[in-house]
């Protein structure tokens, strides 16, 4: 397949660049829903994903820039001797784990200057960094990369032989190999579903920032084993990095899972919102703790929507 989608006079515009666009605004737009359903204002949304996205690709881009992966893939070795290589994102080279991280950021820096308490965005941002995740891992498909080692299966894909791996470029052109892509995009769905239930049929009894932290087990734990395909992985040891990665995410988010179960849910985070307003609705929050009054009618105010 051709990387390029169409060019505009000199200027080409890739598939990957497409794809990786309309996962942000699918991802956001699954979190405006899960803002409007939780009393939450969904223009933040918008307004917080651009944050959200310059410093999640830049997270990305930087993890793969410093990374150094086998099979003769590009990583710092290459980068730190052609620099203005690093910009070139349209040809590939985004660590999710700089994603995640960044994007992470974004959302605190976007909560910190809005006054937003960030554990419930976090909760709202978490099902659409995943089925972001899921329609993202396409772009490798385009690119040809992201796969495994040679199979026999009927769903392996055949590579190029100059965009496959050192060790791998003098098998038959017919040579099918594990879509390794595939799996990883698989899973993210399974968790975007996962996380999606959780959220609607134990809302009563989840604390904020309970599904990011599903969120950081279910993820990190596929990539664990999906790792184990990768030529091309970045080795600490005996491990690839990304599995040292997620084995620290996994440990943590299950320490402050219990963390925050470890009291009585509060009544004031029984499914309710807390910091904005959906238009038509009440927000419970404005209320003042000494009012003790169900008919008080509290007013706020709404951002506009952003323009186009």
């Amino acid at each position: 397949m051709n990387p390029v989608a169409f060019t505009i006079g000199p200027v080409s515009v890739y598939w990957y660049g497409i794809i990786i666009v309309t996962a942000a605004m699918v991802g956001g737009w699954v979190a405006a829903i899960e803002a409007k359903r939780r009393g939450l204002d969904p223009d933040e949304v918008w307004n917080g994903l651009i944050v959200a996205l310059i410093l999640g690709i830049i997270g990305a881009r930087l993890y793969h820039v410093f990374s150094s992966p086998l099979g003769g893939s590009v990583g710092w070795s290459y980068y730190r001797q052609n620099p203005l290589a690093i910009l070139q994102i349209w040809e590939g080279g985004l660590g999710i784990y700089g994603a995640i991280v960044g994007g992470v950021f974004g959302v605190l820096l976007y909560c910190w200057i809005r006054k937003l308490k960030p554990l419930g965005w976090l909760d709202v941002g978490a099902p659409g960094l995943a089925i972001a995740q899921v329609i993202g891992r396409w772009g490798n498909f385009v690119n040809q990369e992201l796969y495994g080692p040679p199979t026999d299966l009927p769903w392996g894909m055949t590579i190029a032989p100059e965009n496959r791996y050192l060790e791998h470029r003098a098998l038959p052109p017919e040579t099918r190999f594990h879509p390794v892509f595939l799996y990883e995009s698989l899973w993210s769905l399974v968790g975007f579903v996962l996380l999606m239930w959780v959220g609607r049929r134990f809302k009563d009894r989840l604390r904020k920032g309970s599904i990011f932290l599903l969120y950081l087990i279910w993820y990190p734990l596929g990539r664990f084993f999906i790792e184990f395909l990768r030529p091309d992985a970045w080795m600490l040891g005996p491990l690839a990095a990304a599995q040292v990665f997620a084995l620290i995410a996994v440990a943590l988010a299950i320490v402050g899972m219990i963390y925050l179960h470890r009291r009585p849910l509060p009544a004031a985070e029984m499914g309710q919102g807390e910091e904005s307003v959906v238009p038509g609705e009440v927000s419970l929050s404005a209320v003042s703790e000494d009012q003790g009054r169900e008919d008080a009618t509290p007013t706020s105010e709404v951002s506009e929507p952003p323009e186009d």
